[in-house]
């Protein structure tokens, strides 16, 4: 998520083409060649949903057996208990007609609560970003954020990898990597920029997590002109519920400067998906305070050649020799429609035409100056 700073619309466009090996729902690999956009559908500011505020939607999922879509909401427990919504999306053959919530979960803690507000215990509130649905498990697998407040109260709270059951009830916590911890110096995780992606693959046998900004000791953070930003993506076993490998990703430098120069500017990974064998769409947001757009590089990554680099604790300071390799597919810069913050992506069910569907979804950050959107693209 990024957090609270727009004050502009954000202008995204599309332009898909290129040809890649895609896996739906970490299940048979299809071919994509291009993507075109069928439309979008908009969710009304702060729409009332069973007492809860709609908005912050900053992951989605599709389950084909029940032809539902899962959406987690990083809200921290502030307007709401943190939860995640269950909506049905209908479309014909060149649009959305209509997005229908049928039901909202809570998700809770290991004791049966719901979590703490981040106002009221900030080191136990959670910063939800990623939900996915694993049909072999039949449960779910979300991510929180934690926090990292160094200031004159320290707060400190790690991220966390958790699965739960349809009913939002604890199960059980990943293991996390010795580099993916929050400490009160420069070391590890920055604040908000930690697990904003998360994707099954290898027939559920295996789970990706990107990390959205590089760690202290893998170098400073995306800026205008540097070519060697490097974030992290996890791989873990699903059986052991450990992380197995890690891979250095290079981040595309911000896309425009700031207004005032010397204001908030942000390039990063808000989600990923798994599209093939050792394939990942990895989705990089750029945004620059006091300009109007966001923008959305999305591309192709390929793990197969990549580095191991899960016993590296600096990427700036021990030698690697290959990051994960990685070709654009969209630059969202030339569409000519308006596309808010852009936070996840899931494959959605066929088209009547049989061909498959990407569904895009956007954080609004609980702004009215932002939106809630559903973007469909046709997969040929």
């Amino acid at each position: 998520m990024i957090k609270k700073i727009f004050s502009t619309a954000f202008i995204i466009v599309v332009i898909l083409s290129s040809c890649s090996v895609t896996r739906n729902r970490a299940g048979k690999a299809v071919s994509i060649n291009s993507l075109k956009y069928l439309g979008g559908y908009e969710i009304p500011y702060n729409q009332q949903y069973k007492g809860t505020t709609i908005g912050g939607l900053s992951g989605i999922d599709y389950d084909p057996k029940s032809k539902q879509y899962y959406l987690i909401c990083d809200d921290r427990s502030q307007i709401n208990p943190a939860r995640f919504y269950t909506v049905k999306i209908n479309f014909t053959q060149n649009r959305i007609d209509s997005v229908e919530f049928v039901n909202v979960t809570t998700l809770l803690q290991q004791n049966g609560a719901s979590y703490p507000s981040s106002k009221t215990d900030p080191a136990h509130a959670p910063d939800p970003e990623a939900l996915r649905y694993n049909p072999v498990m039949d449960k779910f697998v979300w991510t929180s954020e934690g926090e990292r407040i160094v200031k004159k109260e320290i707060i400190l709270e790690d991220p966390a990898i958790t699965i739960i059951n349809k009913e939002g009830k604890y199960i059980d916590t990943f293991a996390l990597p010795a580099q993916m911890h929050m400490h009160a110096t420069e070391n590890g995780l920055r604040q908000n920029g930690v697990f904003e992606g998360l994707t099954f693959a290898d027939n559920f046998k295996t789970m990706y997590i990107s990390v959205e900004e590089p760690l202290y000791e893998d170098g400073p953070r995306a800026g205008l002109q540097d070519a060697d930003t490097y974030t992290r993506i996890i791989k873990y076993d699903m059986k052991s519920h450990k992380p197995v490998q890690q891979y250095a990703y290079r981040l595309e430098p911000v896309a425009h400067a700031p207004v005032p120069a010397n204001d908030f500017m942000i390039n990063g990974i808000p989600d990923i998906l798994s599209i093939g064998k050792n394939k990942l769409l990895v989705i990089e947001r750029s945004f620059s305070a006091g300009i109007q757009a966001c923008t959305i590089r999305v591309y192709i990554t390929d793990l197969s050649n990549a580095s191991d680099i899960s016993q590296l604790k600096s990427l700036t300071e021990q030698y690697f020799k290959h990051p994960a390799a990685k070709k654009l597919l969209i630059n969202m810069d030339d569409l000519g429609i308006y596309i808010d913050n852009i936070e996840g992506v899931t494959f959605g069910p066929d088209l009547p035409n049989g061909h498959k569907t990407l569904v895009f979804v956007s954080d609004n950050n609980f702004a009215k100056e932002q939106k809630t959107q559903f973007l469909l693209f046709e997969v040929n």
